[in-house]
């Protein structure tokens, strides 16, 4: 028994006749009942009753014409459910991000792409940049949205302009006349370091002349916000981070130093085999990178 058997059979079970099943199915009617013959034979079991005007269709013909059409329909819907996975509009995504990038661009790109591609599910993994590189390395994720600097030399990548370094502060600890700043105008304040960039951030410090006065070196940026609004000191973020704490009594100050710029990555094994659903999310992205920047 074949699927091209039992659709001769639910043909002929719908007409109820097998020559009108024969011309439905544009063959030659001996050839019809030649199969059906087989089928039954096949089965040991009757599947119509013949008469000289119409066949009836048997008990056993009853049961078999529902299980045909459960097959058949299974048949289709596996049909299309592989060509959906081939085609990228159904399967699971995993992605590695940042806690920043997690809570502000990759709701954006997932709401967007879901829009698109509702089949696709996610699995969002929470993490620093290094342990989603290491991830992104491993294949545990196939996407990772980190911040620079990094070695980009085992990765492909898509990036987002850089973004300036800002300070928050209460009033109190900065120049309300001012728009931007330059690193020495922090000398002598106190300030909060994300240590993803302390290194980079003391380093410029240094280069311009004097010793950042670290008040705190924290790894999580929220904290490092809210420790800043309780008048702790001033903390260096990239731009695209103030929204994590919305409606905060913090000023923000771009500080005027490129060597402190960071910029989001969307990262991806280089010469490694992608799944269509990640290429598609890629293929999003760029197409969608002037909407998703901030």
């Amino acid at each position: 028994m074949d699927i091209k058997q039992l659709i001769y059979f639910l043909t002929i079970a719908e007409e109820g006749n097998i020559s009108k099943a024969a011309e439905r199915l544009h063959m030659a009617q001996p050839p019809l009942s030649q199969q059906l013959k087989l089928l039954e034979e096949e089965l040991g079991v009757i599947l119509f009753e013949r008469n000289t005007r119409r066949i009836q269709i048997t008990d056993a013909g009853q049961l078999l014409q529902n299980r045909a059409q459960q097959i058949i329909e299974l048949m289709e819907k596996t049909s299309k459910e592989l060509n959906d996975l081939k085609e990228g509009s159904q399967g699971v995504l995993s992605i590695g991000t940042i806690s920043s990038a997690g809570e502000t661009l990759v709701p954006i790109m997932v709401q967007n792409f879901h829009k698109v591609y509702p089949g696709v599910d996610f699995r969002i993994k929470e993490s620093s940049t290094f342990e989603i590189l290491e991830l992104v390395k491993r294949g545990v994720v196939e996407i990772g949205v980190i911040r620079t600097p990094f070695n980009l030399e085992t990765f492909d990548y898509i990036s987002l302009p850089e973004e300036p370094m800002m300070a928050a502060a209460l009033d109190s600890l900065l120049d309300m006349n001012k728009t931007s700043m330059n690193l020495d105008d922090l000398k002598g304040k106190p300030l909060l370091f994300h240590n993803r960039y302390a290194n980079n951030i003391e380093e410029a410090c240094k280069k311009s002349g004097f010793e950042p006065k670290v008040k705190c070196r924290i790894d999580d940026t929220r904290t490092m916000l809210n420790w800043a609004s309780g008048g702790m000191g001033i903390a260096l973020i990239p731009r695209d981070m103030r929204a994590l704490i919305p409606d905060s009594n913090l000023r923000f100050i771009e500080i005027k130093e490129e060597t402190l710029a960071t910029k989001i990555i969307i990262i991806w094994r280089k010469n490694h085999y992608l799944s269509t659903p990640a290429r598609h999310f890629l293929e999003f992205f760029k197409s969608k990178r002037n909407y998703l920047d901030r």
